[in-house]
């Protein structure tokens, strides 16, 4: 058990196996763009404002100095690029924005001369290029705003709903997929315990829903096993307990001169046949949940202590405080006398122990003996029915092997846990966990 609630479960790997292929699929489209159609792009839009720019300069020097306030002007206007005398030495920028070094790598391309961007801080951000204009250097700038390109928080943006859009999918397909197994699993367990569960729906992809219908079509023949098999036993039940009533009858009307020893041996038997033939019919019957009704635990953990002791078996009542809960009474009088009996016959004569513990959520009763205990790799076993540690087959020294059997199914079908412990020393504990839904 602890090792499957140490497994990741199947809707957390679905979603993190699909959002880490999309996340992967998602970067390597943005890779592609960025290097095949962005950064062309950029390139060629580079290069015509590097173009433009030493255009610009090349033209200003060549025009007559009483035009060119004109030309500034105009440029400005049509182009945002603003043509100043060079009178302010700025200190160089080192941006790292890629529009950027890709414009001062256009530029040193056409002008073959290395180029150093300014920058400068007024009402806004401006960027400036000097160049050689005429007998006087110029400078030649544009705005921060005339990029339009916020890198950083684009990046941001495109990672960010690129994240949030795998984790919303792989979450969908996870559940498409989950869900339908969850019911499956659920159902599954009803089949388990020997109840008939809700037909699941036959809906969905094509698998999940062959699935589903599949899953229906067992789950009716299995119940018609159960019932077959109910059938039966029933009715071996009845062909057998006729002649055993004749036998009876036979035993008692013998005279009074026959061996006694044989006669009370005969009768015996009888009463085990009969034994054996209830529990089987038990076990076969497909248990039904019982109705929960108002019990007072203390009371009843009271009374099956004194038929243990009626029995001629020591048995001590440990801690039982007083606790009225609603549960299936009978079917937690069977089970604690079923593992009472166990205690007596591998308790090795010892003194049993009998202990409850109620919350306001749970109640705990816990059979102890002082017998060899249980291999840790038979606790599972000793619940499969006729299964048996003692090997001899003896009825006397190791039962008929349905008793933890018939126990387990009474604990499954009402929805409570039955464990096997080893105790410090020596010897065996038997819990039954019950939820309780209303403790009175």
């Amino acid at each position: 058990m602890a090792l499957q609630r140490s497994r990741p479960s199947l809707f957390r790997s679905t979603v993190l196996t699909v959002a880490f292929a999309l996340l992967v699929m998602q970067l390597v489209i943005f890779a592609v763009s960025a290097y095949y159609i962005l950064l062309p792009m950029i390139r060629r839009s580079t290069d015509d404002l590097a173009a433009l720019m030493v255009l610009s300069a090349q033209t200003w020097a060549e025009l007559p100095p009483h035009t060119r306030p004109d030309f500034e002007l105009e440029l400005a206007r049509q182009h945002n690029l603003w043509l100043l005398d060079s009178a302010t030495i700025l200190p160089d920028e080192n941006n790292h924005i890629p529009y950027l070094m890709l414009l001062k790598s256009a530029l040193q391309a056409r002008t073959g001369k290395p180029t150093h961007m300014k920058k400068t801080e007024f009402d806004k951000t401006w960027y400036w290029v000097e160049f050689k204009g005429g007998d006087k250097p110029i400078s030649i700038g544009f705005p921060e705003d005339r990029l339009g390109v916020q890198s950083p928080l684009a990046i941001a943006l495109i990672m960010l709903a690129t994240f949030v859009l795998s984790i919303l999918t792989s979450i969908i397909l996870a559940r498409r997929i989950v869900q339908p197994l969850q019911k499956l699993a659920a159902a599954a367990r009803h089949v388990g315990a020997g109840t008939t569960p809700e037909k699941l729906p036959e809906e969905g992809v094509q698998e999940l829903a062959e699935l589903a219908h599949t899953f229906n079509t067992m789950a009716q023949q299995v119940q018609a096993l159960l019932a077959n098999r109910t059938t039966l036993l029933a009715g071996i039940s009845h062909d057998l307990r006729t002649p055993l009533a004749r036998m009876r009858i036979a035993v008692e009307m013998l005279s009074e001169d026959a061996a006694p020893k044989q006669v009370a041996r005969m009768r015996q038997d009888i009463d085990e046949m009969n034994r054996l033939i209830g529990e089987f019919l038990a076990f076969s019957r497909g248990l039904e949940k019982e109705t929960p009704q108002e019990t007072d635990v203390r009371e009843l953990m009271q009374t099956l202590t004194d038929n243990v002791r009626a029995e001629n078996a020591a048995i001590l009542l440990q801690d039982c405080p007083a606790c009225i809960c609603k549960v299936g009474q009978m079917a937690l009088r069977r089970i604690v006398s079923n593992l009472l009996s166990n205690a007596m016959r591998y308790g090795e004569g010892k003194e049993i122990g009998l202990a409850c513990r109620c919350d306001d959520d749970v109640l705990v009763i816990s059979v102890l003996d002082r017998g060899p205990g249980i291999p840790p790799e038979e606790v599972e076993n000793v619940f499969r029915p006729f299964y048996r540690l003692e090997s001899s087959r003896s009825i006397t020294t190791g039962g008929s092997g349905l008793g933890l059997a018939i126990t387990r199914q009474l604990a499954d079908v009402n929805g409570w846990s039955i464990e096997l412990l080893p105790r410090a020393g020596g010897g065996t504990e038997a819990r039954l966990t019950i939820p309780l839904l209303l403790k009175l």
